[in-house]
């Protein structure tokens, strides 16, 4: 896997980087793992805008990934290695014995012709998935379930790792790539390694029109708006000393907006 740059024939091809694809082992999805998107340009069934800066972009077929990992004690092939549009890490495609495939996040170390299970008897390789209470303290994981047979919800970014710090009881202490120390159930399911692609992190856009294929539109700063459109809009030339807020007056910039009471206890260590 490496970074590619182009000849400087336009101001947006002089700062834009790219990946050279060079794991990519199969261009096509499989065919039964995939589903269509259908957009909505983040409005609601009233047509108004919920999200902003959400619109357009390329149109893309969901791989349909597999974050409970229920086919246990079932031995598993890697078949090939694929690009996701719909996220920055690489998925693998994976061949059960039994004939069943799916698709799973490839992490590092994971190649083609290697063999991964879910079982609680896994050896502690990557790709495999245990649930937390077989895993030893200190080992790299990621793909991180939060609620038993929910699936994986946490860790599941481009180069993203927990470390498993810690076990009690039927809790285990984990720490999250923010730096936070989290309290998990034992019996929750984890997959071993660091996820894959660790150099999306280093990829220059170029230009605005590549976030535009992203699906991302353009975001107008607050100062540059009218006063009835932006707490922070209007004035004579350029105005400082505000304090940033949103649209809807909420500070941000440093503001702690956190309140979910119920998974307090469940936190060891704030992240930062």
């Amino acid at each position: 896997m490496g970074i590619k740059t182009y000849s400087p024939r336009s101001e947006g091809r002089r700062a834009m980087t790219g990946f050279d694809f060079s794991e990519i082992t199969k261009s096509k999805p499989e065919k039964s793992l995939t589903a269509p998107i259908r957009k909505s340009s983040a409005r609601n069934n009233h047509g108004q805008i919920t999200v902003r800066h959400i619109g357009g972009g390329h149109k893309r077929r969901f791989r349909i990934i597999d974050f409970k990992r229920t086919k246990v004690e079932i031995p598993a092939k890697v078949v090939s290695i694929e690009y996701d549009p719909n996220r920055t890490c690489r998925i693998a495609l994976i061949a059960y014995a039994d004939g069943a495939k799916a698709y799973i996040l490839a992490p590092i170390g994971l190649n083609v012709g290697d063999t991964v299970l879910s079982s609680e008897k896994a050896d502690i390789k990557p790709g495999n998935a245990l649930s937390l209470m077989s895993i030893p303290v200190g080992t790299t994981i990621h793909n991180i379930e939060v609620r038993p047979g929910k699936g994986a919800q946490m860790v599941r970014g481009a180069g993203a790792a927990a470390i498993l710090v810690a076990k009690e009881q039927q809790y285990c202490q984990v720490r999250l790539p923010s730096g936070e120390v989290k309290k998990i159930l034992s019996v929750c399911k984890a997959s071993i390694g660091q996820v894959g692609n660790t150099d999306n992190e280093n990829i220059s856009l170029g230009k605005a029109g590549r976030s535009r294929w992203r699906g991302i539109r353009p975001g107008v700063r607050g100062m540059a708006m009218n006063p009835v459109d932006h707490p922070l809009g209007g004035g004579e030339g350029v105005g400082k000393g505000h304090h940033p807020v949103t649209p809807w007056g909420q500070p941000c910039k440093g503001y702690k907006t956190r309140n979910n009471k119920r998974t307090d206890s469940s936190i060891i260590k704030r992240r930062k």
